[in-house]
């Protein structure tokens, strides 16, 4: 953290009555500035840092950088009731612990739902070897499209965009997955053109058979996609299955409609929206769940009131989906 050299002794004070704080210690590195170094264990680290934000962020010299420590030595004995506490998962008001704060989190959301180049070279190397594994009834193939597949990121930055109130990231990942979607939509729609298609493929009539079971799973994607980044996991695992509900859904519809078949293309077209729907609805309710909010009161409170009207429109369009999913079953 960079403060004001005349707020060194507030900070001093602050940082000595704050428990959370491991050991703290600073330097001179400008003319009226300091340097303080913090050590804070990841799953108390939002508190301080709202903390911190609000005495300091007032002033123009003030900045806080975040790292994470990948280790330590000596190894810090932690006592038994810490311990305890951390297995339990849960903070002392009753909130389960995060290992990523929300400004880490928001970072690498933000930073993985721009509109880049290699998204849209990932997202039509994804299509293309998901049609063709669709094609050959090759689920090896598909799996490995879902492997590069960058769906995940502007899920996730959707539903944290909806959390949070941030209109700006929910510009910037909007206009990323609906670049993926078109793009993956288009160039399956072209292989449907160009290559003979089967639409008694195990693969592909599996895409045209939506039933509740596909929105379970959707919703099982978007959950674990969400916790993924909340819990500073690795992400690659959990983007897969996440690729899964949407990637060869697309694909198939894609295939089927560039090949004429457009009844069964709806079909496929259905599920791949059933998905999206519940893997942002999923993303929404992890979110809430672990207690992401903003930091003012204010910005919470218009947070909470945009995050209920997002979750009615979720649960609506999924709500006529899946009467439309009963009605062509029992049609």
């Amino acid at each position: 953290m960079i403060i004001p050299g005349k707020k060194l002794e507030k900070a001093r004070d602050l940082l000595e009555e704050d428990d959370k704080v491991l050991d703290f210690w600073h330097e001179d590195v400008a003319e009226e500035k300091v340097l303080m170094k913090l050590l804070v264990d990841a799953d108390e680290s939002q508190t301080v840092i709202d903390s911190l934000n609000d005495k300091f962020s007032r002033y123009e010299a003030f900045r806080l950088l975040l790292f994470r420590v990948e280790a330590s030595l000596p190894v810090a004995e932690e006592e038994e009731e810490e311990e305890e506490e951390k297995e339990e998962g849960k903070e002392e008001d009753g909130k389960e612990t995060r290992g990523v704060s929300r400004e880490e989190l928001y970072a690498e959301v933000k930073d993985q739902s721009e509109l880049s180049r290699v998204y849209v070279l990932l997202t039509l190397l994804a299509a293309v070897v998901a049609s063709i594994g669709v094609l050959r009834d090759d689920v090896a193939v598909i799996v490995g499209a879902m492997v590069i597949a960058p769906m995940l990121a502007p899920n996730v930055g959707l539903s944290l965009a909806t959390t949070l109130a941030d209109v700006d990231l929910a510009k910037l990942a909007a206009k990323t997955a609906v670049m993926g979607i078109l793009l993956s939509f288009l160039v399956s729609i072209a292989l449907g053109v160009i290559l003979p298609v089967d639409p008694n493929t195990a693969q592909i009539s599996a895409r045209t058979d939506v039933s509740i079971l596909h929105v379970v799973l959707a919703l099982s994607a978007g959950s674990a996609g969400t916790l993924a980044y909340t819990k500073g996991l690795s992400s690659a695992v959990i983007g897969v299955m996440v690729a899964l509900a949407l990637v060869p859904a697309i694909a198939a519809s894609g295939l089927l409609i560039g090949s004429q078949y457009f009844t069964l293309g709806f079909n496929a077209l259905i599920m791949f929206f059933v998905n999206l729907i519940c893997i942002n609805l999923a993303g929404v309710l992890t979110f809430v769940a672990q207690g992401f909010e903003p930091s003012t009161w204010w910005e919470a409170d218009k947070a909470r009131k945009l995050t209920r009207k997002a979750l009615m429109i979720w649960i609506s369009l999924l709500a006529v989906l899946i009467a439309g999913i009963m009605y062509i079953q029992y049609l």
